[in-house]
């Protein structure tokens, strides 16, 4: 990579940082950059969730206090993340680079969408909320959907927080402060799973990695700033937009 190169992916690097403060989606940018410069898709995903790692431990983090009296949702659905997640990372591995390259317009498509859906699926959740209908499964029932969505999650991963938002909301019956919470942890080990699988790997392109790391850090903080500044939806709009227009550019390749 070329010094401009570099300095391409550490400004996307800082608007995917920020983008995920705000209103999430932050992949959607970062993502088709690595590809942008060169770097060969299944190395530049994976490159991409090392690099992003961090910024989900400090939203994990932040939420502690909303974790406190759900330790047992913690012990059941952590080991899954972690376990599916690793699985979601060696089927990606697996993968050859051709048929991930097909299947990257359809992923991006699928990110897009979820982000799109994330204000809906959060309302719904509210007012399921409020209903305190009776008749809810058992929690353990989330084990299985979100195992699915951390193999989801570890192969690709942008949208993962709001498919794991959904399964939570059908199943558990709490308010979305909680379930928000747990949702981070779930994301945190998956990626932090995935993450370390692909240290082996041979295929993070270690310099971007750390480039990428540094500018989504300073986005994050740069994007808790204007937090209170700029609308989520409108953002999530910009976004989505995005990606729909990086994957028909995929598509046309």
């Amino acid at each position: 990579m070329s010094p401009m190169e570099f300095v391409l992916v550490g400004l996307a690097a800082v608007v995917g940082g920020a983008v995920n403060a705000i209103a999430g989606g932050g992949t959607l940018i970062t993502f088709p950059m690595l590809t942008a410069v060169g770097i060969p898709a299944v190395a530049a995903n994976v490159t991409n969730t090392v690099a992003l790692c961090p910024g989900y431990l400090g939203g994990t983090f932040a939420q502690m206090k909303d974790l406190r009296g759900q330790e047992k949702r913690i012990w059941l659905l952590a080991p899954t993340g972690v376990l599916f997640g690793i699985l979601g990372g060696l089927l990606l591995l697996k993968t050859g680079e051709q048929l991930f390259r097909t299947l990257v317009p359809y992923l991006i498509l699928l990110a897009s969408g979820l982000l799109a859906v994330q204000d809906p699926m959060r309302a719904w959740i509210l007012r399921r909320a409020g209903a305190s209908e009776s008749g809810v499964p058992h929690e353990g029932w989330t084990v299985l959907p979100v195992g699915i969505a951390s193999i989801y999650g570890g192969y690709f991963g942008a949208g993962l927080s709001v498919i794991v938002l959904a399964v939570l909301g059908l199943v558990i019956e709490d308010s979305l402060t909680r379930l928000n919470a747990v949702k981070q942890v779930v994301a945190f080990c998956v990626n932090i799973a995935a993450a370390v699988f692909f240290l082996f790997s041979g295929h993070v392109v270690w310099m971007a990695a750390l480039v990428m790391a540094v500018g989504a850090l300073l986005g994050g903080v740069i994007g808790g700033r204007l937090a209170g500044r700029i609308k989520p939806a409108v953002l999530r709009l910009i976004v989505v937009t995005i990606g729909i227009v990086v994957a028909v550019i995929y598509f046309l390749k």
